[in-house]
């Protein structure tokens, strides 16, 4: 009796070590898929806090909060299912989709930009809080969308570097990843959209120095947030564009044993292979920013196509 005992504490020991390895595993497994989806989470961090402006200070956090709980809805209950049947079943089908959620993006990055440059109706610039409920949702629907698009992006890329393991442990590692890097974007743009709140607070204080700061983060709050605004419609034309470089060279077509359209992704390789072999020590910073740009025309390019589609469509011009 004893010694079945003793056994079977034996057994459940080797179980738990086992799993211990296997959280060790999932964990390594989630920190390198993140690190190497770093740059996409930085757009999605710099594309968020554009929805919030104009909101009242008491609904900023409750919208980032849904938004989040959206994110999250994306990448567990859409994404990862996807994710895990496309990359055992039909891995060929992952860079088409790639290619669609670039172009969506690269149309709403110009979409933003011709609010920038065209006439618009006053009444477009009034807080979210004062058009009603209704309109706040359709913020958040709106956030939640474009989310879904650069969530694809993290996942995928993340899938890429466990593609090799098995099934459980690319189930557990973009689980980790879904979850980590929401919380890391949107703890991030809550802090962001905050700041005013906390320097007011600061400036409520007694001390002179504190004063100065707080006021000083009040001041500065309208155009970080501008700042922001831009360098996230730029993120979108950079991730759709190089979605759609990246895509064009690795598609095989649709007839089979199609060579794909490699050019342009290697004409831009080479320049900024050039580029970053020519500028020697601050040469890879040069070469990434050689990339970027001509991501962000391409993507601004497609962009402008689907627009002038879209607006020629009965739906569109309605829109």
């Amino acid at each position: 009796m004893s010694a079945g005992l003793f056994a079977l504490l034996d057994d459940v020991a080797a179980i738990a070590k086992l799993a211990a390895a296997s959280v060790d595993d999932v964990g390594a497994a989630a920190g390198k898929a993140s690190a190497k989806a770093a740059g996409v989470v930085i757009d999605d961090t710099a594309v968020t806090p554009q929805y919030v402006q104009g909101i009242a200070a008491e609904r900023e956090v409750p919208i980032i909060k849904k938004i989040a709980i959206g994110s999250l809805r994306n990448k567990l209950l859409i994404i990862l299912p996807v994710a895990l049947i496309l990359a055992q079943w039909a891995p060929w089908a992952i860079t088409p989709i790639l290619m669609l959620g670039g172009g969506f993006l690269a149309f709403e990055g110009v979409e933003k930009v011709l609010e920038w440059v065209r006439p618009h109706d006053a009444t477009a610039d009034k807080p979210v809080v004062e058009e009603g409920p209704e309109s706040e949702k359709t913020m958040i629907s709106g956030a939640v969308r474009t989310d879904l698009i650069l969530s694809t992006e993290i996942m995928v890329i993340a899938l890429n570097e466990v593609i090799d393991q098995g099934f459980w442990m690319r189930f557990g590692a973009l689980v980790a990843v879904a979850i980590l890097i929401t919380i890391a974007v949107y703890g991030v743009v809550a802090l962001i959209v905050k700041m005013d709140d906390a320097g007011l607070a600061l400036a409520q204080r007694s001390g002179a120095f504190a004063q100065r700061l707080g006021r000083s983060m009040v001041a500065a709050m309208p155009k970080v947030l501008a700042v922001i605004s831009v360098v996230g419609t730029i993120a979108m034309l950079w991730v759709g564009g190089h979605l759609i470089l990246v895509g064009l060279h690795d598609i095989n077509g649709l007839a089979a044993g199609h060579p794909g359209w490699p050019w342009p992704y290697e004409t831009v390789h080479h320049i900024e292979e050039k580029v970053a072999h020519a500028l020697g020590p601050v040469g890879a910073a040069a070469g990434w920013v050689v990339n970027t740009f001509f991501s962000a025309v391409v993507g601004l390019i497609v962009g402008a196509i689907v627009v002038g589609v879209l607006h020629l469509l009965p739906f569109g011009k309605k829109h």
